[in-house]
């Protein structure tokens, strides 16, 4: 969800569905998925290195001057298992570590740029901070092109 007046973007939902093989302890892969859909998530919404043009020295060097995704950020996330045991170990376990990063970054982006569509936005960097939000709906109020878009 877009707020079109300030750019702020809002996760309401969250369904994943993954397969890790044989789950020997739920919790863990859970708190593996989440967390990785939180990193995600914040490389989609607010994570961004910023240097400056003249001397290359970086501007966000601690955090205090880089966003870093906080629970705040998130909505609750509904996860499911599609268990199939993988034949090349014994215990048919597949790796859960990078599960939840993987898909979100392109559900995020795909779903702002579907709540966009109805301004025919179809592109949005990542990432979509507020400001570049509510650029991408200013430009396209003012009929200037996307591809003429500064960010």
């Amino acid at each position: 969800m877009n707020d079109p007046d300030t750019g702020a973007t809002k996760t309401v939902g969250y369904w994943v569905v993954d397969d890790v093989g044989t789950v020997i302890n739920p919790m863990l892969v859970k708190g593996q998925i989440v967390g990785g859909i939180a990193q995600g998530m914040g490389q989609v919404l607010m994570e961004d290195k910023a240097y400056d043009a003249q001397s290359g020295q970086v501007l966000t060097g601690s955090f205090l001057d880089y966003a870093m995704p906080r629970a705040e950020h998130f909505c609750d996330v509904k996860i499911e298992d599609n268990p199939v045991p993988t034949p090349t170990n014994p215990l048919g376990v597949k790796s859960a570590g990078e599960a939840g990063t993987v898909g979100s970054l392109s559900a995020g982006v795909n779903a702002i740029v579907d709540a966009l569509s109805v301004y025919g936005i179809r592109h949005v960097d990542t990432p979509c901070t507020p400001y570049r939000v509510w650029r991408a709906i200013a430009d396209a109020k003012s009929g200037t092109p996307q591809a003429a878009k500064a960010s």
